[in-house]
């Protein structure tokens, strides 16, 4: 039985039925592109627009291939998050260079495919039955349906988004979308903070300015923290960023000491200076 101020852990988050339209603004976006703005840099340093483009196709069409269907690349042995991280990136490299060779008109055309039937698939699982893959950044072996759904729309979201900024299109920092990814970013806060130390009972409180944001508070249990929305405890420490920086940060778009300048920490600087260090990614 739960004594008296237990935290409670967030709610589930429930975001299947998102992932058609914010497919539906990528495609509207990539049909607008003219033939300069395929070739602009981004934020992902090693990738011009068509090379996240690319990526998008060959993410949706993996997870088709291996999650819907079962067929599954063939892995190296996988003893550590550095071999998983090394994986993956290599996954990304190939499929990117791979894709990356099609016509624009091409890649639009297989990306309007493999979306439909992506953002069907997701909408068809039970979002209370275990993924096929864990939220490896969550420091999660085996999760649940929703949370796996909901890591898809945070990369289906920031890579459109950097699109976006790359080409000078209005952004889609809006709540219907944003909340949902910053509320998924910040789930894999306790495993960022798993190897800092702190007394059971304290609480760091993360507040994400704008219309999208919110606040959550880190609650030290006896050997791990988890993260909660109950607002009912005096924090050690206060992390205060905009939501233009807390994406960016949290996908590797801008560097912990680039990030540092727009966030401000109250209270004990050493666990606040943990969040800086934040990547809800892989790689």
């Amino acid at each position: 039985m739960l004594r008296m101020n237990t935290p409670q852990p967030c709610e589930p988050i429930l975001v299947a039925h998102l992932l058609r339209p914010l497919e539906d603004r990528l495609l509207e976006l990539l049909r607008a592109l003219s033939a300069d703005d395929w070739q602009r840099p981004t934020l992902a340093p090693q990738w011009k627009v068509r090379g996240v483009a690319a990526h998008l196709l060959d993410t949706e069409l993996r997870k088709l291939s291996a999650v819907r269907d079962r067929h599954f690349p063939d892995a190296p042995a996988i003893a550590s998050p550095a071999d998983l991280v090394a994986f993956v990136n290599r996954l990304n490299r190939e499929g990117v260079a791979f894709y990356g060779r099609l016509s624009p008109a091409v890649l639009v055309s297989l990306l309007e495919t493999a979306s439909r039937e992506f953002c069907a698939f997701h909408e068809s699982l039970d979002p209370f039955s275990p993924a096929v893959f864990g939220v490896s950044w969550a420091g999660e072996s085996q999760s649940l349906n929703w949370f796996d759904t909901a890591r898809e729309l945070t990369e289906r979201w920031h890579h459109q988004q950097q699109i976006r900024l790359a080409t000078s299109r209005p952004g889609i920092e809006i709540p219907e979308f944003l909340a949902p990814v910053l509320d998924c970013f910040v789930r894999g806060l306790p495993n960022t903070y798993r190897h800092t130390p702190a007394a059971e009972g304290t609480a760091i409180r993360i507040d994400i300015t704008g219309d999208c944001g919110g606040s959550w508070f880190l609650f030290r249990l006896p050997t791990l923290w988890m993260l909660t929305r109950d607002s009912f405890y005096h924090p050690a420490a206060q992390v205060t960023m905009p939501q233009s920086i807390a994406w960016r940060l949290f996908t590797k778009g801008l560097a912990p000491e680039e990030a540092r300048d727009h966030v401000v920490i109250a209270g004990d600087p050493v666990l606040g200076e943990v969040i800086l260090h934040h990547l809800a990614i892989v790689g």
